[in-house]
Order: C-alpha cells, then structure tokens, then sequence
C-alpha cells in the first residue's frame, strides 16, 4: 500500500487553494480529482465575482474568511499575473420600501469590517450609471471579478512548484480510520489504495457523501446535503453597465437575479435559485421571461428578447428550502475527533473569495 503524508480530495479552487498551503508548509501532497480535468464542476459554474463581505452574519466563517480572503486572493492574482479587475459592485434598492433592507446591509458589513462602502441616492447613482433605476444603492468599491480558471491554474503551478502532485480520474470510493491515519479506497482505471496521515475532504458537491464512506468518522458528525441550481442568461450586445449591479437580498439570503460582467465585458445576469434533486446543469430557456421581469427593476431599458440560456451551477448547500443558509463547516479533528482529517462542507459563495483563507484555516485545524 502506498503512502502520503497529505492528501487532498478535489481539485476545485478550494481543494487546490489547500493543496497550495499544505504543500508549502512543507508537507507531502496529492490531490485526488475524480473528473479528467481540475475545477469542472462548482468552481467552473459561478459569476467570478470577488465578494467584498456583505452579506455574512457578523464573526460567521462565511464573513471572517471572506473578508480576509478577498485581501489574499487580490494580493495572489497580483503576483501571480491572474486575471481580475476592481470593478466595484452597487446593490441596489429599486423602491422605497427596500430602503430599510439596504440601511440593514450597510450595517451588517461595517459589522463585518467592511470599511469603504458608500450610500448614494438615486441621483448620484445614476451619475455611475445613467442606465440605473433606484431609490438608492450602495457602492462597494473593492467587489471585483477574476478569471476563476485561470486562478485555479495558478494555484495548481504554485502547489506544484512545491511538490504536490494532482492525480486525475481518480475518484475516492471509500474511506477507513486506522491508526496513524486514514486508509482511501482510489477507483479509476489503476484503482488502488492510499494511506495518508492528512486528509482534506474538499469535495464540494460531493463532500457529504464521501464523509459518509469513511468509515470511523460518526454518522451525526455528517450534516444533509441539499442542491440549489443556480441558472444564468447571457446579454445579447453590449451593455451600458461598468459596475456590477445588485439588487438586495432576498430568500434566505439569496443574492437576487444580479447582473455581473466577465473580463471581457460581456454582461450575464443570476443566478436563479431552484432546489433540485442531485447535480442538474439544464438550464429552462423558459425562465427568460422571469430573468426579464427581474432585471427590469433596476434595468428598464433592458431590450425585449436579449436575454439568451447561457449556464447553470449547483450549490452544495447543508440546509434545505426555507432555511436559513448555514455558515461553512470547517470541521477539524477537534470537532468530529479522528485525527488528520478535515471536512469541508457547505462550501457555496463566498468559496471562490474565501479560498485562500479558507486554506489557511484547514492548515490551522491540522497543526
């Protein structure tokens, strides 16, 4: 049986943000992917928005790490020559009656150390966007954007540069806790068996059903996994927008059918949210018509029919419809008690912002 000081399970943007830390602690690393190619599922079916920390209850994970996280992960792709751009972001309140919700969210980030935003009135939001409709809106300058592949490349070479190794089709069948470590049953076309002293369960969409395949690991310290697809529609033509656009939040926290640009500024507006059952990308071009109802609030002008079906994501969520969405779950040796292991569940938006914190922190519960 072969064995390895660490391994991490899924080459997502989290997944492989700790293989990066891990590897340059100076411990031994592989990274086992069971797709063909690393970051095809949730890190790939995003918006690439840098969030700046709005929206997370006060000294929640979800706040702490993205707030922290944004700093690093702006500070990466600077020196790593990872595409991005500070853009900056307005949520919006499109009548008077959401108005308290926005004064309730400013308060909420400064809570959360988010120092800079700015309140503008309809008027001088309108002077950033002439486009715009609202009452009012809140600037958050340091919302950004980033190539999220080419930021998963980066941290791949990074890691790589200090020793780890990324093993493709490589899929985790099972798990068992034996003493000094944890046993992995590897499927793929050379299935085989690995020991390792550290295990980092980063397997996104996957994570709670691989903790259930370790065996030693107890039941109750596994929570239920839910799936919220969310759906995109690309704008056909330019649009007259240079900031991202947000309306406030609504159900159970979700972000609203927002409007965010890539790099080469082309604008698509979600996500939706629909519960579904397991992984599903189909995207309704049915739902255009909603999308349309739901942007003209803030976009009126937006043309009849330029809203085309572009492509959906899942959330790998641990509470289900109606509640309210669960912090991450960074669950360390000290909570579930097998040592070397980590767990990472409920790892949705901010992930992508948060990884490199989030790394941090897998690092901190192993030491």
């Amino acid at each position: 049986m072969d064995e390895v000081d660490a391994v991490v399970i899924g080459a997502g943007v989290v997944g492989l943000a700790c293989a990066r830390a891990l590897a340059r602690s100076g411990r031994e690393v592989v990274v086992l992917e069971s797709e063909n190619a690393f970051g095809t599922a949730t890190s790939a079916r995003n918006s690439e928005v840098i969030h700046a920390g709005l929206y997370y209850p006060a000294g929640s994970l979800k706040a702490c790490l993205c707030v922290q996280g944004k700093r690093l992960l702006y500070d990466f792709c600077e020196r790593h020559g990872v595409a991005h751009r500070r853009c900056g972001k307005l949520v919006v309140a499109c009548t008077t009656g959401e108005l308290p919700a926005l004064l309730k969210l400013r308060q909420a980030a400064e809570a959360n150390g988010v120092a800079d935003l700015r309140w503008l009135s309809s008027d001088a939001a309108r002077e950033l966007e002439p486009a715009l409709a609202c009452e009012a809106a809140l600037l958050s300058p340091s919302t950004g954007i980033v190539d999220s592949h080419g930021l998963m490349l980066a941290l791949l070479g990074d890691a790589e540069a200090h020793g780890a190794m990324l093993a493709l089709c490589s899929p985790v069948d099972s798990g068992q806790v034996v003493a000094g470590g944890i046993e992995l049953a590897v499927g793929g076309e050379t299935a085989t068996r690995l020991r390792a002293r550290t295990v980092v369960n980063a397997a996104g969409l996957g994570a709670c059903a691989l903790a259930r395949r370790i065996d030693g690991l107890a039941a109750e310290q596994v929570p239920p996994a839910f799936y919220a697809q969310g759906a995109y529609f690309t704008l056909s033509g330019a649009a007259p927008f240079s900031h991202l656009i947000y309306p406030v939040p609504g159900e159970a926290g979700h972000l609203g059918v927002h409007l965010t640009l890539d790099l080469g500024g082309q604008a698509r507006f979600g996500p939706s949210l629909r519960w579904v059952h397991g992984v599903d990308y189909r995207v309704d071009p049915a739902d255009g018509a909603g999308f349309e109802a739901a942007v003209r609030h803030y976009w009126p002008g937006l043309p009849a029919g330029a809203l085309q079906p572009g492509y959906a994501g899942v959330r790998p969520k641990i509470t289900g419809p109606g509640v309210p969405a669960a912090d991450f779950r960074i669950d360390g040796p000290a909570r579930h008690g097998v040592p070397g292991l980590v767990n990472l569940f409920g790892i949705e938006s901010p992930g992508l912002t948060a990884a490199l914190a989030i790394a941090d922190e897998v690092v901190a519960r192993l030491s």
